[in-house]
């Protein structure tokens, strides 16, 4: 069943970005209700939220309407998550003192799901002691408050007050619609993306991976409840919200703050492509083109799955990752069995979907006595699947 978001749009210049908000949230299968303050029509046509989401625009608490419902009631009763975006010094004045004197805020004070707000204002307006005394009563009621970005505002000014990016809040709703937490209290690590070995101080190698399906687990955790420590080779995504990030570049760098982090964890899963060899000497200068063939020794990068294998705590669960090209079961189960996994999730790169760069993945699960092999689905999915079934099997040991 279809979750539902109610949407507040008040009077503000970054009312326009909320049309891409909604429109994003739609293509992910959510059904947006749309409420607009007077003020904010002047901005932005309540056409444009009707044309995305095939549903009449809210305006006023007295307008006619054919199912003769108390609508702000039932939609407030409807709601799963009440998002403000943006929201304006004064309808955060209003909030945070339980003023309702218009649709809007009569059917946010109605609400009772999660509530997200998201300041965009003047910097000077954003500061104002009564504003930040606003916001911390908010807080003290439950809402959630994203801190607005900062940079050049509609008025010329510089400085904080910008609505936070779209992903940014789309990241954070997310997290509040998932309300089951069965790994709340639990300590989750997961390492990302491809590490780069140095050649020289221009050129390194590295691999493919793009640290998608590391960064989905991070925020798959987060969303169950986990406290969660990313550790990140380099990759170009956008840094998850509410997760330690730990950044790193070489093999080595991802083993020492495994090491570091690794002991207090009650879950590993090593997503990360770390480089098998790097370089056994590392140019000082540009090593410089010739006619010549450039031959350079590698040598072998530290063993972070094993480590961990070795070091398992009773209790700590270990998950492994294995990319493959051929003979996946055998390789694959020999990898769990040798790193001393709890489970494995291994895929094949020349299968459709699979593989580096894609948001879709194909998996096969490996566990200590059987295998199970799953279809194609979204990272995303995938990344709650594998976290369900370590739940699964730490249940199975006890919850230990």
């Amino acid at each position: 069943m279809k979750k539902t978001i109610v949407l507040g749009v008040t009077g503000g210049i970054a009312a326009f970005k909320a049309a891409q908000l909604t429109s994003d949230l739609i293509k992910k299968d959510y059904d947006v209700e749309v409420i607009m303050t007077k003020h904010a029509t002047e901005f932005i046509a309540p056409l444009t939220f009707e044309s995305l989401t095939k549903h009449n625009v809210m305006v006023s608490t007295f307008e006619k309407v054919a199912d003769r419902s108390v609508k702000h009631i039932s939609i407030a009763k409807r709601a799963d998550l009440f998002i403000i975006v943006p929201a304006t010094a004064n309808v955060i004045a209003k909030i945070a003192h339980g003023l309702a004197d218009d649709m809007l805020t009569t059917t946010f004070l109605a609400a009772s799901c999660p509530k997200l707000i998201c300041p965009a204002m003047n910097t000077g307006m954003y500061e104002n002691p009564i504003t930040q005394n606003n916001l911390k009563l908010c807080r003290s009621y439950g809402m959630h408050i994203l801190e607005p970005a900062s940079g050049r505002l509609a008025c010329g000014d510089s400085g904080k007050g910008k609505l936070p990016d779209i992903e940014d809040i789309i990241d954070k709703a997310e997290e509040l619609l998932h309300t089951d937490k069965p790994l709340y209290g639990q300590q989750v690590l997961i390492t990302a993306g491809p590490t780069q070995e140095a050649l020289d101080p221009v050129r390194f190698l590295t691999n493919h991976s793009s640290g998608k399906m590391g960064y989905e687990l991070a925020r798959a955790a987060r969303d169950m409840g986990a406290h969660v420590t990313l550790i990140s080779g380099p990759v170009s995504l956008r840094l998850p919200q509410d997760i330690t990030v730990i950044q790193v570049k070489s093999a080595q760098e991802m083993m020492e703050a495994v090491k570091k982090e690794g002991a207090q964890q009650d879950i590993i899963i090593k997503a990360a492509a770390v480089g098998d060899y790097r370089a056994a000497h590392i140019s000082e200068e540009k090593i410089k083109k010739s006619e010549t063939e450039l031959t350079v020794t590698f040598v072998k990068n530290p063993d972070i799955l094993a480590m961990l294998g070795e070091r398992k705590r009773p209790g700590q669960l270990l998950c492994g990752f294995a990319m493959e090209t051929e003979d996946l079961e055998e390789n694959a189960r020999k990898k769990m069995l040798e790193k001393h996994c709890d489970m494995l999730v291994a895929n094949n790169l020349k299968v459709e979907g699979a593989g580096f760069q894609n948001d879709t993945n194909v998996a096969t699960f490996f566990y200590q006595d059987k295998m199970e092999s799953l279809n194609i689905m979204s990272k995303r999915e995938l990344s709650f699947r594998i976290l369900e079934t370590l739940c699964s099997l730490k249940e199975n040991n006890g919850g230990k």
